[in-house]
């Protein structure tokens, strides 16, 4: 059945692009331009592709204090009191 019918792409396209690697919209448009005409298959590629179709990143560090960012301060406060 087809996606997109702008540019001809079949479901079995859009899941060889996803087996592929692409797991977004806009890299399922940036293989086979997919949705990049009148938009209306946006949605059918978003289902067709799933939640999680992504794997999740790691998540993030926990911020770490600077000493460096500390050492500008002091300088900037003696520059200011000269």
């Amino acid at each position: 059945m087809y996606v997109c019918s702008c540019f001809g792409i079949t479901e079995k396209q859009v899941r060889e692009h996803a087996s592929t690697g692409a797991c977004t919209p806009r890299q399922i448009a940036g293989a086979c331009k997919a949705g990049t005409d009148c938009g209306s298959c946006v949605r059918k590629i978003q289902a067709l592709l799933g939640r999680g179709a992504c794997p999740r990143r790691e998540a993030p560090l926990e911020p770490v204090a600077l000493p460096a960012a500390a050492a500008v301060e002091v300088e900037v406060e003696a520059a200011e009191a000269a």
